[in-house]
């Protein structure tokens, strides 16, 4: 048996307590670059604590899933913000949820579009890597040191997340 969940679109407001939408807005914060480019300054809290932790960029290549989608785990980082950017023009599922005496409670399913990336807060349950097509390439911005930094739940009765 499985609990069924319907995507919805990736927005601020909706995404504000697990992290932050990375897209450009209308205006950029300045023009830079002999006026050639828009900067949009500081989208994303980087939050790392433990000594001798540092900020670093990894790549990641993940296959492409599809809808219907069964999530049967999640993850969270207690040490540490990750912050996913797509390097293709293919949306991918970001899926979250609030923590409910250490475990996750109900997920939220949002699906981005062109431009959008997201910065998990720290500690916040998230799903993995779910990117729709191929190739499923991204930035991955977290943090690097010692310390255990992950922290998965395994569901009793997986969750099923189907389209808008």
């Amino acid at each position: 048996m499985t609990q069924t969940l319907r995507t919805q679109p990736l927005s601020h407001d909706a995404f504000a307590p697990f992290g932050d939408v990375l897209e450009i807005g209308d205006t950029p914060d300045m023009i830079i670059n002999q006026g050639l480019c828009g900067r949009f300054h500081d989208l994303a809290k980087i939050d790392l604590i433990g000594d001798g932790a540092r900020t670093g960029i990894s790549l990641f290549n993940a296959q492409a899933r599809s809808l219907p989608y069964t999530l049967e785990m999640m993850e969270r980082h207690p040490l540490g913000s990750q912050a996913f950017i797509p390097m293709t023009a293919h949306p991918f599922l970001t899926i979250v949820a609030p923590d409910v005496n250490g475990k996750p409670g109900t997920p939220l399913a949002f699906q981005t579009k062109h431009g959008q990336g997201v910065n998990y807060h720290r500690n916040i349950w998230h799903g993995v890597l779910t990117p729709l097509a191929e190739p499923g390439l991204f930035a991955v911005i977290d943090r690097i040191g010692d310390g255990n930094n992950l922290e998965e739940h395994w569901f009793e009765t997986p969750y099923l997340i189907i389209g808008a």
